[in-house]
């Protein structure tokens, strides 16, 4: 469910073929193109293409949130700890990826080590790992005994910040089933136990996601309100990443009341906030929300600064998938403007990275988007 806040983990916090006639109308249309540009940036493309599968090769693994990094002092050592956490770590990266399927059988074998060496702290964490996993796979059931297992583990280690964590867990599992008066009901139990716990941290979390409870009834007053009070408890927490997400929550908020100011406001605060803290997803929601706030107003001059601050980013985090979106939304920028060589260079751009991702939906798409595109300005 678009919107939904950062799952918390404990205290902190295609295949699609291409058409043979595609492929050669795509081929006459980029010759055409090559010879109107030139020989010299014929080659610069080309030149490019050939170099990015070596380009791929030489970048290292995603550096892991801060959140995935489940290593606690509680004197379970040794190599079998060793081996789960780096089983955990790996997961992380292909999470980072988008690639749930894979993260999901290194989880298993990590929580399977950290229960033989009698870790539960690591056991609860690795079982909000595996239900948020499945959550976004659509696999309800299987995250819902998940995240509940990880609850009974909290409860049984009288873990107050693991409760309150895994509660939010299971409401936002509720939100994306649309059982909205569960979940609100869940969200408001942790924000009690929070309080009484003196959580700012949680208490921030639980008003973050009742106004996600807010939204999905339409009430974007009351989201606003939730919204504005949990900034206060999430500066308060020193969880820079959590308010950056409320921020662009709040600016989704004011976005759809039409409030041009507070919403160009709300997401330009989540980028500042994400930015300080390296916190590349809020980043990149907080531009997208940007852009497409300076587009509907027209102002095309910042979206355009602004699309090419996204390319840049995701070129400098080293991660394709951002920038195979980046390129594609900067194309589509281009078309609606009437710039047609500019968007035909940028689609080609796009269409040689994706080869090299191996997206071949992706590759499909962007071949009949481009033959869409006329040839002279």
């Amino acid at each position: 469910m678009k919107g939904i806040d950062e799952w918390r983990f404990g205290k902190n916090n295609r295949g699609v073929k291409v058409s043979p006639l595609s492929t050669v109308l795509a081929s006459k249309r980029l010759a055409k193109i090559h010879k109107m540009r030139g020989e010299v940036k014929r080659n610069r493309i080309f030149f490019l293409c050939l170099i990015l599968p070596f380009y791929f090769l030489l970048l290292g693994a995603a550096d892991l949130n801060e959140q995935l990094d489940i290593r606690i002092n509680n004197g379970t050592q040794g190599e079998s700890r060793d081996e789960a956490d780096r089983l955990v770590r790996l997961g992380g990266q292909a999470q980072q990826k988008g690639l749930l399927n894979k993260a999901i059988p290194y989880w298993l074998k990590a929580l399977t080590i950290y229960s033989e060496i009698g870790d539960q702290e690591a056991v609860g964490r690795t079982y909000d790992y595996l239900g948020l996993a499945y959550a976004d796979l659509g696999l309800f059931r299987q995250a819902e005994d998940a995240l509940r297992k990880r609850l009974g583990v909290a409860r049984l280690n009288r873990d107050w910040q693991g409760q309150i964590f895994g509660l939010n867990n299971v409401g936002s599992l509720l939100l994306k089933k649309r059982d909205i008066s569960a979940a609100k009901t869940t969200f408001n139990e942790a924000l009690s136990l929070a309080r009484a716990t003196n959580s700012p941290a949680g208490i921030g979390l639980s008003l973050n996601n009742l106004g996600l409870v807010a939204v999905s009834r339409g009430d974007y007053n009351q989201a606003i309100k939730r919204y504005e009070s949990a900034l206060i408890y999430r500066s308060r927490a020193s969880d820079p990443v959590g308010e950056a997400n409320t921020y662009n929550n709040l600016g989704d908020a004011y976005r759809a009341t039409d409030n041009f100011w507070d919403t160009i406001r709300a997401y330009g605060a989540a980028l500042r906030v994400a930015r300080l803290a390296i916190d590349r997803p809020n980043q990149f929601r907080a531009i997208d929300g940007l852009v497409n706030t300076y587009n509907c107003a027209k102002n095309y001059t910042r979206t355009l600064d602004l699309l090419e601050e996204r390319l840049k980013l995701a070129r400098a985090s080293e991660n394709p998938y951002q920038e195979l979106k980046s390129l594609r939304l900067l194309s589509q920028f281009y078309r609606q403007q009437g710039k047609n060589m500019e968007a035909l260079m940028v689609q080609h751009q796009a269409i040689c990275l994706a080869q090299e991702l191996n997206e071949t939906q992706a590759v499909a798409e962007l071949l009949r988007e481009l033959l869409e595109i006329p040839v002279n300005d």
